[in-house]
């Protein structure tokens, strides 16, 4: 297979004679490389003497070599045409922006300049039409999957969300949303960036949605350093690629252990919705149902009945408990002073040993273990609880953060907490929880907004689940072990509501007095919105 060796450098600034003799050095000693690429700053202030003698030609680059444009306006004059053009033997700059395809398939995006928002761009910049025109002429092509290489000079912005840590550098600010934009519509197999003298490695990460999208190719993103830095931070990068075009499909869409969740998706869901979201957002009758084995993508009818039959299912009578429920609420286990509403099939009860005194549970009033097994009834008025304890937690400045963990457990609870607005946005609450995961081997997918968790979740099977009051979800199947309080930890953490010493429930037990006294307080507050003292 045509193997392509490569090279690729981060900021030059001019000094030519350590760039290439390094490269030289690691020829002679691994073998020969068929091309360098150097994203970030080529040229710097201090440039002129070692570049008069490559325009001259008294010296010539050992390998050929790409390089992006100007950063600044310094160094615009080093550039004679935007559209690319020899800068000197063995040294082509590529240009403003473009593709570049070599003899051997392989193909390479590149991005000239840093971000600005004014239209047009001075000479050293891109702008949003830039990167709209590069998008639309390469997502163009007949079956596009991807480029095998991007290079721009800056960072995309949030490129550390569900990553390894960039150490110094603070990817939710650092950096181009429009590279973040340009790189998740691309999809390349690398990625290299340049500008922060840092060297960056971030985990691989998925090109496709789990669970909705036909596995992709994964994406790497590299950031290196300057060259010659004191601190002897990476500044080259050897790699082989064989190009996409030419390879097995089964083997580029190899999902590698580390790999991530896809960083820009955020970005991406800030784009303006259409109609149809907007239309499944509003009206119950729109809602997308997601099925893991057929109709994949297609709409399916949400008023309980199936396709060629009329008749809606017969409500079925809950299970019995196989021996005492602390959750049944006919059962005399259940501790009733706990319990702050009820209505025809389910009642909400503030936690025993809550993270918070507003962490309240929904739980059916009969016996039923999943969401999964519950009837159609029941499950319209977990919904109608939900949509109360919503509107109850905004007008507090909250939001709530829903989780169900269907593994040794005999009766549904669906755990509320809410999370102060102002303290962290719904993007932060699933990347602490999509990052605690990955810490402990455990594949935590989002899943689609509209789709209904029946559709994801087998009957019977164990699962996790966390549900955002935005209809944001994430989802486990659990095939083995599981952390029994892996929810609570992740709320408790630092990272989000910061009360460790409350991660374990048994150290928050509270006296029967203090419980009641807190459960009349929650009622109080509820009441306004509590629909079942209005039915």
């Amino acid at each position: 297979r045509a193997v392509s060796r490569r090279l690729a450098c981060g900021d030059v600034e001019g000094r030519l004679e350590a760039l290439f003799g390094r490269v030289r050095a690691i020829q002679s000693k691994s073998g020969r490389f068929d091309m360098l690429l150097c994203v970030g700053n080529f040229f710097g202030s201090t440039s002129e003497t070692e570049w008069a003698e490559y325009c001259t030609g008294a010296k010539k680059a050992p390998i050929p070599t790409y390089v992006l444009g100007a950063n600044d306006q310094e160094t615009v004059s080093y550039f004679p045409d935007v559209s690319g053009c020899e800068l000197a033997e063995n040294i082509t700059y590529l240009g403003r922006r473009g593709l570049y395809s070599g003899t051997s398939g392989l193909q390479i995006a590149y991005l000239s300049g840093t971000e600005s928002q004014d239209e047009p761009a001075p000479a050293y910049s891109f702008s949003a039409k830039d990167v709209t025109q590069l998008k639309t002429s390469l997502l163009s092509t007949p079956n596009f999957k991807g480029v095998d290489i991007l290079l721009t000079s800056p960072w995309p912005r949030d490129v550390g969300t569900f990553a390894n840590s960039a150490g110094e550098i603070d990817t939710k600010k650092c950096g181009s949303k429009l590279v973040s934009d340009l790189a998740a519509s691309l999809k390349p197999r690398y990625h290299f960036a340049a500008l922060e003298k840092a060297y960056y490695e971030r985990l691989p990460y998925r090109n496709h949605t789990v669970l909705q999208e036909t596995p992709q190719h994964v994406s790497r993103f590299i950031a290196l350093a300057d060259v010659g830095n004191t601190s002897k931070k990476k500044y080259l990068y050897a790699f082989s690629i064989v190009p996409m075009s030419l390879m097995d499909p089964a083997e580029l869409v190899k999902q590698p252990q580390d790999v991530t969740e896809n960083p820009y998706r955020k970005s991406r869901k800030e784009a303006p919705k259409t109609k149809a979201s907007l239309c499944a957002e509003e009206e119950p009758a729109c809602q997308f149902f997601f099925d893991l084995n057929k109709h994949q993508g297609k709409k399916r009818p949400s008023d309980g009945t199936e396709r060629g039959n009329s008749q809606p299912k017969q409500a079925k009578k809950p299970p019995q408990p196989t021996g005492p429920c602390w959750f049944c609420l006919a059962s005399p286990e259940v501790e009733k002073h706990l319990v702050v509403s009820i209505g025809t099939h389910c009642y909400l009860a503030l936690a025993k040993g809550g993270l918070l005194p507003d962490h309240v549970l929904i739980l059916p009033i009969g016996h039923y273990q999943s969401v999964v097994d519950l009837p159609s009834e029941v499950v319209e008025e977990v919904t109608k609880y939900k949509s109360a304890l919503k509107e109850f937690f905004r007008s507090k400045g909250k939001r709530y953060v829903l989780f169900e963990r269907n593994y040794r457990s005999q009766h549904l609870q669906l755990q509320v907490i809410p999370v102060p607005l102002d303290h962290c946005t719904a993007e932060d609450i699933k990347e602490s929880f999509i990052v605690q995961a990955q810490e402990q081997q455990i594949e935590l997918l989002e899943i689609p907004e509209h789709s209904d968790i029946t559709q994801v979740a087998r009957p019977g099977a164990p699962y996790f689940y966390v549900e955002l009051d935005t209809g944001e979800k994430l989802f486990h199947r659990i095939r083995g072990r599981f952390p029994l309080h892996f929810g609570r930890w992740v709320l408790a953490s630092e990272a989000l509501l910061a009360l460790p010493r409350r991660a374990d429930w048994r150290q928050c037990a509270a006296e029967r007095a203090e419980e009641a006294a807190q459960a009349r307080a929650f009622c109080r507050d509820f009441q306004p919105f509590d629909f079942a003292l209005r039915a």
